[in-house]
């Protein structure tokens, strides 16, 4: 009598199989869910890689309201839309200046584009600008100023590149 009650009690090798098996699905499940939540969590589905430099742009900065900076190139990456992004300097760690795209913008600061296709809405690889004083002196010619260069998605609110050079 007392064998028999055991196994009653005991789980069928069958149930125990389905069980096995129906667990591990849903572990499987579990992992998958996870795992492409954090694949997507690292690149926000938006993988951008763009490389900019910076350097000092011909001639040294001077009393007068218009002189050229420093000039940034893209170097790799795919266009950016010029109406996408906004461009900003900071000279000697002072408040960032917004820089316009055009000459009679309200900023301090403007940007004069240059490369092989200036024509179009977009920034791309080989092209730059060079960042350019608007009818104020950023900058003289009794020191070097180091200017550092954010360029900023604005749809996005992500910074694009930081660059800086020294305009001397």
């Amino acid at each position: 009598m007392k064998n028999d009650n055991r196994n009653e009690e005991a789980v069928s090798p069958v149930i125990a199989t389905i069980l096995m098996v129906a667990i591990t699905v849903v572990l499987a499940g579990v992992l998958y869910v996870w795992a492409s939540s954090l694949a997507e969590g690292n690149t926000d589905g938006d993988l951008t890689l763009i490389s900019m430099t910076a350097e000092d742009a011909q001639g040294s900065p001077s009393e007068q309201t218009d002189d050229a900076l420093i000039r940034v190139t893209m170097t790799q990456g795919s266009a950016i839309n010029w109406a996408a992004i906004s461009v900003q300097i900071s000279i000697d760690n002072g408040a960032p200046l917004t820089c316009d795209k055009a000459e009679n913008g309200s900023g301090d600061c403007w940007l004069d584009q240059f490369g092989p296709n200036t024509d179009d809405q977009d920034w791309s690889a080989g092209e730059g600008v060079t960042i350019m004083e608007n009818g104020k002196a950023l900058c003289d010619a009794t020191t070097d100023c180091a200017i550092e260069v954010t360029i900023t998605d604005t749809r996005e609110g992500k910074i694009i590149d930081t660059s800086s050079a020294i305009a001397s």
